[in-house]
């Protein structure tokens, strides 16, 4: 997991500084598994980069591959984490493009981001603009990117257009409701049933959100906007098949797109016949890491580059909460649900 020091030819050996990082050996309950250790320094070749962390989230991505049931996961032992942000430390010789000081984040995404340093080529990292949010580089590169390629790729969205989506008070929803809104697009967004529901349309509708329902109001038709040709579903399960019936009824036009890119229900979809025969209605999937393993790097940075733009300009918001790299298990705990409901835990190294 570590490289090992030596001899790096006729320049001086460069070596990161010890460092601390979360690691496990095993798939399993990621609270049971995972364990922070003291790294010895590593070796800097000269293609290398070696950064300071600087921040991290905990996803569901990273739970799930941890525990061994997310399609993708990385070779045993391995270090936890995929997103993250942080500043170069220093550079080998041969590394041109990157200084100490700039700030970057690993592009193509990879399994390794928390710990303290990190060494890696220089063509894992993209650098940043200097004057991006820490909580928000840290963040930027799975849920963000996830709303904006489904609002691009799957119909042709033009201003004054709807889209419909459950699972609104997610962070893939609040993003998709703040980047269809810098388009023009409007939304029309579900949420569940619970306390303090009205709380989270009040706030959803902040962040530019033209209809919020929750799941016992999906019979009112709103007669004000546009037929969504789009529909996006993270949930599954009654939710997606409540959501498919109000599409059916109300929304959908003929030729609509239905797009899952999550199943928090853990349920599968039904779909009434009628949906297909009356409405021809198309059920399509998305997976942000099938998306980014077929596409270059260069077209992958330049969408982080546009979304990081999007949060400096104020078009872009969520919630996020920075936690000391020392309160890990805190953090991972919170992230799990065992201490209630919590923004989008970020540890802060």
């Amino acid at each position: 997991m570590v490289r090992e020091l030596a001899s790096s030819g006729p320049f001086p050996d460069l070596v990161s500084p010890p460092f601390r990082a979360v690691v496990y050996e095993q798939q399993g309950p990621m609270d049971a598994i995972t364990r922070v250790v003291e790294v010895p320094p590593v070796l800097v070749k000269e293609n290398d980069v070696c950064v300071r962390m600087l921040a991290a989230p905990i996803n569901p991505y990273d739970i799930n591959s941890i525990e061994g049931v997310y399609p993708v996961r990385p070779q045993l032992p391995a270090v936890g984490g995929r997103e993250g942000v942080g500043e170069v430390h220093l550079v080998g010789p041969a590394v041109k493009d990157l200084s100490p000081g700039d700030l970057v984040i690993p592009s193509p995404l990879s399994f390794w981001t928390w710990q303290t340093y990190i060494v890696k080529d220089q063509s894992v990292w993209q650098k940043i603009d200097k004057n991006s949010p820490i909580e928000y580089a840290a963040t930027i590169s799975i849920n963000p990117p996830t709303a904006l390629r489904m609002l691009k790729d799957f119909t042709s969205l033009e201003p004054g257009d709807s889209i419909m989506q459950n699972g609104a008070t997610s962070m893939v929803g609040r993003c998709l409701i703040q980047i269809a809104k810098s388009r023009g697009i409007h939304s029309i967004n579900i949420i569940r049933d619970r306390s303090g529901s009205d709380e989270a349309k009040e706030a959803l509708k902040k962040l530019g959100a033209e209809e919020v329902f929750t799941e016992s109001q999906l019979e009112i038709k709103n007669g004000d906007l546009k037929e969504p040709a789009l529909g996006l579903n993270c949930v599954g399960g009654n939710t997606a098949s409540l959501v498919m019936k109000f599409f059916e009824v109300f929304v959908l036009g003929w030729g609509g797109t239905m797009v899952t890119y999550g199943g928090m229900s853990k349920k599968p979809i039904t779909v009434s016949t009628s949906s297909f025969i009356l409405k021809d209605l198309s059920l399509r999937g998305f997976w942000l890491h099938k998306w980014m393993s077929s596409n270059d790097v260069t077209g992958c940075r330049r969408m982080i580059d546009h979304l990081l733009e999007l949060v400096q300009d104020g078009n872009l918001k969520y919630e996020t909460e920075l936690v000391p790299f020392s309160d890990f298990h805190i953090a991972l705990d919170k992230s799990l649900g065992k201490l209630g409901s919590h923004p989008k835990q970020v540890l802060k190294f």
